[in-house]
């Protein structure tokens, strides 16, 4: 990306997923995910997103999905597991032996609030963080425990190099509820169901009715999507999707700097934008050039 700075290249916007903290290792020397306790993560994370805010033209944004984890090692999958010396060897980090706590300095069992360190961070950098989107998985991975719910949500930061920045938010409405009721606000809502937010802000006495679109909501159920050529987990193309609508125009260049199977390349292509993917792994560009199979494949 530095040479992309050099370069003068300008993107309009930037979806990725950066790999989780103490979730896999990918073999890659100076790889994102193994670092001894979660500040160090969020500072190289930091350090990352300020190569990205270069890179965005004024009005771009940043769409980034990042999940959370528990102070303990993932799963219990240390080198006596099962797990450890099965089909993942080879992606899930080895700790040495008397492994436990993923950060002495956060409590056992403690949420990290990796998601929530991130953001406040980058804000911090002078990004502004603009939403938090939840990302529902009607399908999570199950778990074994009792004493909290299952996990069934991950994080989708908007976020944005300026104050005014582009975002089509026409690309992603969706179906209304209660399509064609009127509202006539003289103090009392007369449709069942209509928005009170909407009430709030007629003026005494005006009737409005209920179109056919509304703006999107923060909440986007999605489920998880395996990709049968990759053996790591892939953001699904329908959580991909809407940031690119939104983001960006017909022929933009959509930046992924952790691109991994090409997920966004491939969305980005389908929705005729261009893209820009970078990931340490050379291993995975056969996998994203025959996702991304077009002239011009940058890697």
């Amino acid at each position: 990306m530095r040479q992309m700075i050099v370069d003068g290249v300008r993107v309009q916007m930037c979806v990725t997923s950066p790999p989780y903290w103490g979730l896999r290792d990918y073999g890659h020397p100076g790889q994102i995910g193994l670092e001894p306790i979660a500040q160090q993560y969020v500072d190289t994370l930091v350090a990352v997103f300020d190569l990205v805010r270069e890179l965005l033209a004024d009005d771009g944004t940043c769409w980034l999905n990042i999940g959370d984890c528990y102070n303990a090692y993932n799963g219990a999958a240390g080198p006596s597991s099962l797990l450890s010396r099965g089909a993942q060897t080879t992606e899930r980090p080895n700790l040495p032996s008397g492994y436990g706590l993923r950060d002495k300095t956060l409590k056992p069992k403690d949420l990290c609030l990796i998601p929530a360190r991130v953001a406040l961070a980058l804000q911090a950098r002078g990004w502004w963080v603009r939403q938090d989107i939840i990302w529902s998985k009607p399908n999570p991975m199950p778990e074994s425990i009792t004493d909290r719910c299952t996990k069934a949500h991950e994080y989708l930061f908007l976020l944005s190099k300026s104050e005014r920045y582009y975002f089509d938010a026409n690309a992603i409405s969706e179906p209304a509820k209660h399509v064609g009721r009127v509202l006539d606000y003289t103090g009392v809502q007369k449709a069942n169901g209509a928005d009170p937010e909407m009430q709030r802000t007629l003026p005494r006495g005006r009737k409005i009715e209920i179109a056919e679109r509304r703006n999107r909501r923060s909440v986007w159920t999605i489920a998880t999507q395996p990709y049968s050529e990759a053996h790591f987990a892939v953001m699904p193309p329908a959580l991909v999707e809407p940031c690119i609508l939104a983001g960006s125009r017909i022929g933009d260049t959509v930046l992924d700097p952790f691109f991994g199977s090409g997920t966004v390349g491939e969305v980005a292509q389908r929705l005729g934008r261009k893209w820009i993917g970078c990931d340490l792994q050379e291993a995975y560009a056969p996998l994203q050039a025959r996702r991304t199979a077009q002239q011009g494949f940058e890697y």
